[in-house]
């Protein structure tokens, strides 16, 4: 009868709520360093308040937001930059990804590796964007894509498993 008391499960769910929240806080880090390199340190800079506000939402401590500034004033964070990629999902659904990355093609091989796994497919620059406007809260479709069930369990998927990828900040899509 080994698992089947409260602690046990208890346990269970805690790693997997921890290990949840660990990936989401190693982004805002991220994003919270590299800010704080652009902006030498400056927390009072738009940016640089708006990743930390974001970071806040999330819960993320305040002991990992300060540690995160003064890695990206300290140059320990490496160089890192903001890459657009664009991909077609099911039924020619646009995909427009927008990752942080220290390592450009690390970052490349595992979106195209996602996306030929779930059956999506790898754009060159300007194939998805040029339907999507860009706009203070992200990348807004100019017009939508209807998708069936199938697909959209499909592009889920994909979404998902993207969003899972500690390089990936943020994933937007033309479908309905």
């Amino acid at each position: 009868m080994s698992g089947h008391n409260k602690w046990s499960q208890i346990k269970n769910k805690k790693a997997a709520t921890d290990a949840k929240r660990s990936k989401i806080f190693t982004k805002y880090a991220r994003l919270i360093a590299t800010e704080s390199r652009l902006n030498k340190g400056d927390v009072n800079a738009p940016t640089l308040r708006a990743a930390i506000e974001k970071a806040k939402k999330e819960n993320m401590p305040n002991d990992n937001i300060d540690r995160a500034v003064k890695k990206g004033i300290g140059g320990e964070a490496g160089v890192m930059e903001t890459i657009m990629y664009e991909a077609y999902g099911p039924a020619g659904c646009g995909i427009i990804i927008v990752s942080l990355t220290d390592n450009r093609n690390k970052a490349v091989q595992e979106i195209k590796h996602i996306l030929s796994k779930n059956g999506a497919t790898f754009a060159t620059t300007g194939a998805a964007s040029w339907n999507f406007e860009k706009t203070a809260e992200g990348y807004v479709p100019k017009t939508t894509t209807t998708l069936s069930d199938e697909d959209i369990e499909k592009l889920e998927r994909v979404v998902d498993e993207l969003e899972d990828n500690d390089e990936v900040q943020d994933v937007y899509t033309s479908a309905e």
